[in-house]
Order: C-alpha cells, then sequence, then structure tokens
C-alpha cells in the first residue's frame, strides 16, 4: 500500500504526458485533482530537467475548472490576486490565502459538527440527505481535508459565534447554487 504521507511522484516526459509512478501508469490532469481531493500531496516533476512543476500543473487545473463554469474564485478576488503580483503585498499574500483556508475548513468542521450533534433539526425528515450533500461538499471544497472535524468543539465567544453564523449562511448560498447547478 502506498504512503500518504509523502507527496504521489508524477513525472512529466518530453512528450507532456504524466506518469504516476506508484501505479506505473499515465494519469491525466483530472486524475491528479481527484487525488488532491481524496486529501492527497502531488508532486510534479519534470523527468528532463527535474524541475517542479507542481504549481504550474495546480494553477492549470484550477483554470480548468473555472473555465467550465466551476467558479468558486470571484472576480474581485481574481484582479486582487493579479494586483498582488505587482505590489510589495507578494510577501504576506501566499500566509493571508494560507491562513483562510485553514480558518474555511475549521468553520465548515464545525458547521458540520454542530449540524450533527445536539441539533433539533437533524430529527427533521431529509436532514439527513442534506446533511450527507454538506459534508460532500466540504469534502470537495477543502480537498477531503479532515484533520480538524474530529476535534472537540470550543466554547465561542460573540464574535466567533457571529462569525460561524456568516459562514453558515455562505455555506447555505453555495448550497443552494449547488442545488441549481445539479438541476
Amino acid at each position: 500500500m502506498a504512503d500518504t504521507k509523502k507527496p504521489l511522484l508524477i513525472k512529466r516526459y518530453a512528450s507532456r504526458r504524466l506518469y504516476n509512478t506508484e501505479t506505473s501508469d499515465y494519469v491525466t490532469l483530472e486524475d491528479i485533482a481527484t487525488f488532491i481531493r481524496e486529501g492527497r500531496e502531488v508532486q510534479i516533476i519534470d523527468l528532463k530537467s527535474g524541475d517542479d512543476l507542481t504549481r504550474q500543473y495546480l494553477l492549470q487545473i484550477i483554470a480548468e475548472h473555472e473555465s467550465r463554469g466551476e467558479s468558486v474564485l470571484p472576480i474581485n478576488v481574481l484582479n486582487d490576486l493579479v494586483r498582488s503580483y505587482t505590489t510589495q503585498a507578494t510577501s504576506i499574500v501566499p500566509e493571508f490565502l494560507a491562513a483562510s483556508f485553514e480558518m474555511l475548513r475549521d468553520g465548515q468542521s464545525k458547521l458540520l459538527e454542530n449540524m450533527t450533534k445536539a441539533n433539533p433539526l437533524a430529527a427533521m425528515p431529509g436532514m439527513e440527505a442534506m446533511r450527507a450533500q454538506q459534508e460532500a461538499f466540504m469534502k470537495a471544497m477543502t480537498g477531503g481535508f479532515s484533520g480538524l472535524a474530529g476535534t472537540a468543539p470550543r466554547k465561542e465567544s460573540g464574535e466567533e459565534a457571529e462569525d460561524l453564523d456568516e459562514i453558515r449562511k455562505q455555506l447555505a448560498e453555495l448550497q443552494a447554487k449547488l442545488s441549481r447547478l445539479g438541476k
């Protein structure tokens, strides 16, 4: 069985084909996206030069999803990202984005936990299906990251509760949008 703690090594040949070194077969960008969604780290190396191409391919995966209408990044965020390359903000942007996604994963984990425990709505018909849909959505959004899902909930201050309410509202809006796309 493969060691899932170390990155899955993908080699890019001169023909631009991508080769999975664990399974000894060729893979597509969609296969790589699936590995990442399942929680696997991936490293893509150019066979000839030894250059690390991981960032380039991850950006290509994102661009392909965005171009198919699977928009996650609002235009204003994309504009801000482009601007960050021409300002001194480039030094703080990576840390800010990493911290923001950490907070998102933490908030989503807490939301799922709150929906499944001590929630009077959980007994309502259809809530189990909705909870399963939310878990699938959150797994897709966080790439299957579950490191925070098993942690015990903390007592929330008034400000944290407001933040959690805002996250719940945003998640409900995203679920509604996903439901409309699925029809």
